[in-house]
């Protein structure tokens, strides 16, 4: 079987489009706790203690190092787009507060209404201090490293 060369040409154009399309898909990405709402409504304040909240929800993300003791678990999920930097979709913390006891006294799930999202201005950080050239900051130290003096050794009785 032969084949002719539009049938060849077609083929190799077809071929090289789904190879380029097949690397225009987005990736998704989840990461941290996975919040099921059942779980986390049987979660009751005045009942719940931190051994049955861990039985229940598992380890948290991270825990309050001051004031009043709390649990955190969150859940992010990203997508990131061909040659892009990944986006968060959508985030989810849920805050267990819990009393001296050990009991759970408060359950609050947040989402992305939290979130602040900062625009850094420009690419430089300001400083305190005189602008230095490139030149300034390579050749700068040329004469005070070898200062008189600097490193020569004492002399007894001086």
């Amino acid at each position: 079987m032969r084949l002719s060369g539009r049938t060849f040409l077609g083929t190799i154009t077809l071929g090289a489009g789904l190879a380029l399309t097949a690397g225009c898909v987005s990736i998704k990405d989840h990461r941290g706790y996975y919040a099921d709402a059942a779980l986390i409504t049987s979660i009751q304040p005045g009942i719940d203690n931190q051994q049955s909240v861990e039985k229940t929800l598992g380890r948290p993300t991270f825990t309050s190092q001051f004031g009043t003791p709390s649990w955190y678990y969150v859940a992010t999920n990203t997508a990131q787009s061909p040659f892009g930097r990944p986006q968060t979709t959508e985030q989810s913390i849920l805050k267990v507060n819990f009393d001296a006891a050990g009991n759970v006294s408060k359950v609050d799930l947040t989402g992305n209404e939290k979130v602040v999202r900062l625009s850094p201005d420009g690419d430089k950080t300001p400083t305190l201090g005189r602008e230095r050239s490139f030149f300034e900051d390579l050749f700068g130290n040329i004469g005070a490293v070898g200062a008189a003096g600097a490193g020569a050794p004492r002399q007894p009785g001086t």
